[in-house]
């Protein structure tokens, strides 16, 4: 009998350190934040040069961690920009090119299946996923949820924009609607529950976010903080609109109040990580989804061409920030990147699989942000907008627009010239040439939208309206 005994407490004493050694082991993988703002200017965040909009806690991403000064996205909206982001690959190879229709009753109008989407990527090593916010992959509750891709938990709408206030979320059942605009009056769902909400709509998100993170700070996880701010319609408390007395205009102060809002809940969510002790093994992604919309929410995108929707560099250059304490030092990095590596770098970080069949477009970030490759982590960086007939491909410090179905050519040096306004087409034509043949071998391996878009909606609409 003694010798059962110490036999038992033996084996016990091996699990036990087993189980620490595991619990080691499995949080050695490091966390996961994406805080992904919604039609944020390129301008609007202090370490771009904001001035009247003060961002300190989004500036500590940029100011203890890398600020990237060549930071894109892979479309200039907000869906496919997001379908590129959650896949990691350029959404034109799976045609989702458009903005869908808000369409609970269409299983195809979104993100298809046939994808990986970053969340299953991790959910395979043991981590917990949320998406916090602003969805807009789809409406179709079977296909489309976060639940079904492979989020365990979801809190949030799943339109492409939301009203603010609680007072006017008066529509309770998401899938009972069919159309962008109730859309944004639903009241917000917690998985498939929905849920009446009492605040700010900002600030509900940035509650959830802290409390999922408390929730699962013992075990890996991937919390995608979706703000739909400060996308429109432009609204905002009191409280957030008296921070601005000096903006006299009006659009102007309700987006700065509305960005204020969203910077106050990236410090919340930082003070989480510190209290938690969990800041050092958590890597944090700040980026907006497309660029500013100037002449529709008063952003700002500084030196850069037009804004949102637009191929110039205006369209999907955006504000872009990353902070991992314990293994990255500060640094400004000036090659470009995309918001497609965020998929590959942590996949990489946390050995998660992915589809062998169709290649991640990213590349893990961390050898080039720490110094270990001095190469550029991109040789190209693409974009095409098939309803509108633009291309563009930037190689280096050289970037081709084109347009006009192809005969209109543009040619300009980034370098020299972020403001896209000296067109290099005439002097450098063969330059303009060997561009036009690389971007020529992209598109060759992309594929026709696979569904209408939002565009298509609203025009039926505006036919409709005509016809009477």
């Amino acid at each position: 009998m003694k010798n059962i005994n110490i036999v038992a407490i033996v084996l016990a004493v091996v699990c036990s350190s087993a189980i620490d050694t595991y619990a080691k082991v499995k949080k050695l993988k490091p966390n996961l934040i994406v805080i992904m703002a919604d039609d944020l200017g390129y301008a609007d965040v202090g370490f771009n040069g904001c001035k009247d909009i003060p961002t300190p806690n989004i500036d500590r991403i940029a100011s203890e961690g890398v600020k990237f000064t060549n930071g894109y996205t892979s479309y200039s909206v907000c869906s496919p920009s997001r379908a590129g982001f959650l896949t990691g690959r350029y959404q034109q190879r799976f045609g989702f090119e458009r903005n869908p229709q808000y369409c609970p009753d269409d299983p195809d109008m979104g993100l298809t299946t046939d994808e990986m989407t970053i969340a299953e990527s991790l959910a395979q090593e043991g981590y917990q996923s949320t998406v916090i916010g602003k969805w807009h992959m789809g409406a179709h509750k079977a296909t489309h949820h976060p639940l079904n891709r492979g989020f365990a938990e979801f809190f949030g709408h799943l339109g492409g924009g939301h009203r603010y206030f609680p007072e006017e979320l008066t529509i309770k059942d998401s899938y009972a609607i069919s159309g962008e605009h109730d859309s944004y009056r639903t009241w917000i769902m917690r998985n498939h529950t929905p849920e009446k909400t009492s605040k700010y709509l900002t600030d509900e998100f940035s509650d959830e976010a802290v409390s999922f993170i408390k929730r699962h700070a013992n075990e890996p996880f991937f919390l995608f903080l979706s703000y739909n701010a400060p996308h429109g319609p432009l609204q905002a408390t009191d409280e957030y609109l008296q921070r601005f007395p000096d903006i006299k205009d009006t659009k102007r102060k309700t987006y700065a109040a509305m960005v204020s809002a969203l910077d106050d809940g990236v410090g919340r969510v930082l003070e989480t990580l510190e209290e938690l002790a969990i800041d050092d093994n958590t890597i944090i992604f700040f980026l907006s989804d497309n660029g500013g919309p100037e002449t529709k929410n008063a952003s700002d995108n500084g030196p850069l061409r037009e804004g949102k929707s637009s191929h110039y560099e205006g369209g999907y250059r955006v504000p872009f920030a990353m902070r991992w304490k314990s293994q990255v030092d500060a640094t400004v990095y000036d090659f470009p990147i995309s918001s497609l590596d965020i998929f590959a770098t942590i996949s990489a970080l946390a050995k998660s699989p992915i589809n062998k069949n169709k290649p991640l477009d990213g590349v893990n970030l961390i050898p080039y942000v720490t110094g270990n490759s001095n190469k550029a982590p991109h040789q190209y960086i693409y974009l095409r907008k098939f309803d509108q007939q633009r291309y563009c491909v930037r190689d280096g410090d050289y970037k081709l627009v084109m347009h006009n179905n192809g005969k209109t050519k543009e040619l300009y040096n980034l370098s020299e010239d972020i403001g896209e306004q000296n067109n290099l087409a005439d002097k450098m034509p063969e330059k303009v040439k060997q561009l036009e043949l690389i971007l020529n071998e992209w598109t060759s391996e992309l594929i026709d939208p696979t569904f209408l878009g939002l565009i298509h909606s609203e025009a039926r609409k505006k036919q409709g309206r005509k016809a009477k």
